[in-house]
């Protein structure tokens, strides 16, 4: 899509397919991406956001020639990536995940290595005039960091990264940007923390002395390669499940200068007033391999929980009081009624309302990665026509609110 003389770029995300290995996610790439371009874009350029696992990384890494084959296949299928997602390192298919998603964290080594990988290969794969971006973990499971100097390391580790990229592109001329990915039940979970992390850890004297030592830029310039090459991916689904007012979330990141490298298109379980009945309708959800983190709130008040079973156990002890709950299960952006309860799909159109008034950022991406876990009855095609009516809904849906809202270069 171009707006305003820019390319604004849109994919489904591939975490949808199998991918944990190269072999799988070059298999799941040529099978299905021409499938949906086919559909979406048969005319123009189809821009595809990648999953590249820990393994992945590695074999893209060590072949030099796999590499090259990729891109000619991108150009010869007119299809280019702009986007990877390298949040998860490991397994994400086929079996159970849970916390492990975050594993390894911001803290080892193994995850400053993978990063760095996928950086290298993006600069490589992704077409001149694209600044692609990664999409990354949010340092760390929030049980996990206990102290000043677990904070510390996780931030040392991450400008470690972005010093690379710094290098990167005064090497490549390649600019890449690396999107920290607030999520429940981790170490930036809500927007506001999210903004403060920057504000006190990144930006912050201490943070700018650590940086300039790192990359080797003088102070007066280590904020400004900071803020082209660190920012966040705003995932509306995880903002949603913490009861986050989107266009007051996304404002406050504008005002505090933090950069939405991608914003991030997926709709959450929303279930307006639990009951015996709602309760039962959730129950099929959840039987899946991902945590399900669910928020509660109650008279006024929130309360966060890991999964949705540690919800619906705390309701059977006491069901009387109101409340509503909002889980982490991502399901389709292009429905809001899904009989016993609905989704926070409102969410994603003040997202986009954002968007169109804004151009906040010229990556956008559809997430929603749990085709397969879906109760049955919930689906009703196949993936290519999933994420196909995902691609178009949310286009349609962004033209319209372009089209209705005024333009600022017109006076009255």
């Amino acid at each position: 899509m171009t707006r305003n003389g820019r390319t604004e770029h849109l994919a489904y995300s591939t975490l949808v397919h199998a991918g944990d290995t190269w072999e799988e996610m070059r298999e799941s790439l040529e099978t299905f991406a021409p499938q949906v371009k086919a559909r979406v874009s048969p005319d123009d350029p189809y821009a595809v956001s990648l999953r590249i696992s820990g393994a992945s990384a590695r074999t893209l890494d060590d072949d030099p020639e796999e590499r090259a084959r990729l891109r000619r296949w991108l150009d010869e299928h007119d299809m280019y990536v702009y986007t990877v997602n390298a949040f998860p390192y490991g397994p994400f298919k086929g079996r159970t995940v849970m916390e492990d998603v975050y594993e390894p964290d911001w803290s080892t080594e193994d995850r400053v290595t993978y990063t760095c990988q996928v950086a290298d290969i993006l600069a490589e794969l992704a077409p001149d005039d694209v600044s692609p971006s990664i999409q990354t973990a949010p340092l760390a499971f929030r049980p996990k960091v206990h102290t000043e100097e677990d904070v510390l390391h996780l931030t040392e580790n991450l400008l470690r990264v972005v010093a690379h990229f710094v290098a990167l592109e005064a090497r490549t001329g390649r600019r890449v940007k690396l999107a920290l990915e607030p999520e429940p039940y981790c170490y930036l979970e809500t927007t506001a923390e999210t903004i403060t992390y920057f504000q006190e850890r990144v930006w912050s004297a201490a943070g700018l002395a650590t940086f300039s030592r790192l990359s080797g830029l003088p102070v007066s310039e280590a904020i400004g390669a900071l803020r082209r090459h660190l920012g966040v991916v705003f995932d509306i689904c995880h903002q949603s499940v913490e009861f986050e007012d989107i266009t007051g979330s996304l404002r406050a990141l504008v005002e505090a200068g933090v950069p939405v490298f991608k914003l991030q298109a997926a709709a959450a379980l929303r279930v307006p007033d639990v009951t015996a009945e709602t309760v039962a309708a959730l129950e099929p959800f959840t039987d899946t391999i991902y945590l399900s983190q669910t928020t509660e709130r109650r008279d006024g008040e929130l309360t966060r929980l890991l999964n949705l079973s540690d919800a619906i156990e705390e309701w059977r002890r006491d069901p009387e009081p109101q409340r509503e709950w909002r889980t982490h299960f991502h399901v389709p952006v292009f429905l809001d009624d899904l009989g016993a309860f609905s989704t926070t799909r409102p969410g994603i159109e003040q997202a986009l309302a954002v968007q169109a008034e804004l151009d906040l950022s010229d990556h956008l991406e559809i997430e929603t990665y749990t085709w397969d876990v879906l109760p049955a009855h919930l689906k009703t095609g196949d993936i290519v026509e999933y994420v196909s009516r995902e691609l178009e809904w949310l286009s349609g849906t962004l033209a319209s609110l372009r089209q209705a809202a005024p333009n600022p270069s017109h006076g009255g």
